[in-house]
């Protein structure tokens, strides 16, 4: 009865959540996550077990996966991918691949994976183009920059109109003084706790990202300051989580 009602209410929120993906198609790219967060002294045993998954997607020819990966400092890992609908969700994505490999095989695989981590979520992030600044050309993976910022903008939504409208008036500025730094816009969806914008910005290391940001800073002037600070009077909490991008244990099927 438990499980049962629990599917039942996955099944109302997952109908919620599709009439707002279906509203926000035109503009948006929906994104399911999957993070793991890994313990400490688990984090090789994690990698060696998934670059053996991916070796073998590869192997196999998976067409059901295709997903990005993400490493933050403390260890969490976000597995990223494009969906269209709640549905493709709950497709059996390694079914094929159990029925290449030996069901056995695979399973054992994912048997050590559960040893290196007790917490493991998924969500949902709609990309906006139409927030993000991107003069490059809009990519989760621009070429030799696998160094990230992801800042994370949480508002109540009582503030929401407020907090898209200054969204809004910083693309504005930045393209208005031609900026070098360019960012993505993420507005969180189904299964995110609370709301928040989520922007990441891609840099070769930790040095180049300061030397974009002072160089922001110094192009912008006063202007971005006072516009800056009046975006963060509309929030409720900032957070800033730093990572690096892992094409090693990445997965694109190829065609």
């Amino acid at each position: 009865m438990k499980t049962r009602k629990m599917k039942l209410g996955f099944a109302f929120m997952a109908m919620i959540f599709l009439s707002g993906l279906n509203a926000q198609e035109k503009t948006t790219q929906a994104f399911w996550i999957h993070e793991d967060v890994v313990k400490p002294g688990m984090v090789a045993e994690y990698e060696s077990v998934c670059k053996e998954l991916t070796a073998n997607m590869k192997k196999y020819g998976l067409k059901d996966m295709n997903s990005i990966v993400a490493q933050t400092l403390d260890n969490h890992y976000l597995w990223v991918g494009p969906i269209e609908n709640m549905a493709q969700i709950d497709r059996p994505i390694f079914k094929n691949l159990a029925e290449k490999m030996g069901a056995e095989k695979m399973g054992a695989l994912f048997d050590r994976m559960d040893k290196c981590y007790d917490i493991e979520q998924n969500y949902v992030l709609n990309l906006d183009p139409e927030l993000s600044y991107t003069p490059s050309g809009l990519t989760q993976t621009p070429e030799g920059q696998p160094y990230r910022k992801f800042h994370y903008f949480h508002y109540t939504p009582g503030n929401r109109a407020k907090v898209m409208a200054k969204a809004k008036e910083i693309k504005e500025m930045f393209e208005s003084n031609n900026s070098k730094m360019e960012y993505r816009l993420y507005k969180s969806g189904f299964g995110v706790r609370g709301e928040y914008l989520m922007v990441a910005v891609a840099a070769k290391d930790a040095g180049d990202y300061a030397a974009k940001v002072a160089k922001n800073n110094e192009a912008m002037g006063e202007s971005w300051v006072k516009l800056y600070n009046t975006f963060m009077a509309t929030l409720e909490d900032y957070q800033i989580v730093e990572g690096i991008m892992r094409p090693d244990m990445a997965y694109v099927p190829s065609n």
